[in-house]
């Protein structure tokens, strides 16, 4: 299963690029939300791996996650697993001008174990309801990039 969406953010690629690598951030918000997370390897960009816990549905998931690209300041690509789902986070930028970037990002599901397979098949049911909240969380994210950029210019 598959999500995709693109956003143009109003700041340059460089700085949008340091802002999707700026992984405390993450791991701060997910704390915030009630997830566990530990970074289990600390490497700059490419090889830096976390495990953690976050709740689901009624039901504590475990989750591990590594990124696996880093190409600054173009690509990240995270991939992970949560209970039997094969992840893998795609973000890619391309500079549409000096002081604009398209960020386009992809998040791909796989089950490997009958469990998982029920649980993304009823992920299914819902697709358009997740694709539009998928998309709504990357256009607030790409607003909150543009905010710090404007901040700072």
């Amino acid at each position: 299963m598959k999500f995709s969406t693109r956003t143009d953010v109003e700041a340059p690629q460089a700085f949008v690029f340091e802002q999707l690598s700026d992984f405390r951030r993450f791991e701060q918000q997910a704390e915030r939300r009630g997830a566990e997370v530990t970074r289990t390897r600390d490497a700059q960009g490419a090889g830096t791996a976390w495990k953690g816990a976050f709740d689901l549905r009624g039901h504590r998931r475990r989750i591990e996650m590594e990124i696996a690209e880093y190409v600054a300041p173009e690509l990240i690509v995270a991939r992970g697993r949560v209970e039997g789902v094969q992840t893998e986070l795609r973000v890619e930028l391309v500079p549409l001008s000096a002081k604009s970037t398209r960020v386009l990002v992809s998040l791909d599901l796989r089950p490997s174990t009958l469990t998982a397979r029920l649980l993304v098949q009823s992920l299914k049911l819902a697709k358009g309801k997740l694709d539009r909240r998928f998309e709504e969380r990357v256009a607030k994210y790409g607003a909150d990039i543009a905010g710090r950029y404007a901040v700072t210019a």
